[in-house]
């Protein structure tokens, strides 16, 4: 039988604050947030190393839950992380599905500057099921931004509604709809593992930030 998924947090920038859906999903669930060293400042490679570490470290399965910048943490991860080439088809990553929730749109001209070294990432279909969640009034991601995002990362792709960020101005509370989508994803990847088991990640090699452009 699989192993209960571990549930990795993946906040975008400058982090979630206490009132965000995710750090009370980290309250009430136990779920791990993937920690970085620098919020305010996201060096990509950074990032994408630190989301590494924890997938490897963790115990089991894994289900990403990611935020805003989150959700390209994930497909910069996917196209740098040794774990998902050709060859390994994601056997190796162990993620059983990814919620990517208000993924902003990277090539808005008025793009923060600290965000620019992430325009660089290739986008290329998820290898594990996903769901994408945006909102009609997000100021950072047009709905047609993020029906394209979801198009090229093969996830589901739902509106919200008028939810602004998704995010703790959204007064979303446990936000208790984002979890059913979350634990949906989780039922449908482990009806569809045939094995009943996920397998450890991959041996490989020190992955360091310093490899990646």
């Amino acid at each position: 039988m699989i192993a209960a998924p571990t549930v990795l947090l993946l906040p975008g920038w400058q982090g979630s604050g206490p009132e965000h859906w995710q750090s009370r999903w980290e309250a009430l669930h136990g779920d791990l947030r993937v920690r970085q060293h620098d919020w305010d400042t996201p060096l990509r490679g950074d990032w994408i190393c630190q989301l590494e570490e924890a997938v490897n470290q963790a115990p089991g399965p894994v289900l990403l839950a990611a935020h805003s910048l989150g959700c390209h943490l994930v497909a910069g991860w996917v196209a740098a992380s040794p774990n998902f080439s050709p060859s390994s088809n994601n056997r190796a990553g162990r993620v059983l599905a990814a919620l990517l929730v208000a993924p902003p749109d990277l090539t808005r001209a008025d793009l923060p500057p600290a965000l620019h070294s992430w325009t660089s990432h290739p986008l290329q279909r998820l290898p594990f099921p996903a769901h994408l969640l945006s909102s009609s009034d997000d100021p950072f991601c047009s709905t047609q931004a993020a029906a394209r995002m979801a198009a090229t990362w093969g996830a589901r792709h739902t509106d919200v509604g008028a939810l602004g960020h998704i995010n703790s101005a959204s007064g979303l509370g446990d936000w208790p709809q984002g979890r059913a989508w979350l634990q949906e994803l989780a039922a449908a990847a482990v009806a569809a593992n045939p094995a009943g088991s996920v397998a450890p990640p991959a041996a490989t090699s020190p992955f360091h930030s310093s490899n990646l452009p």
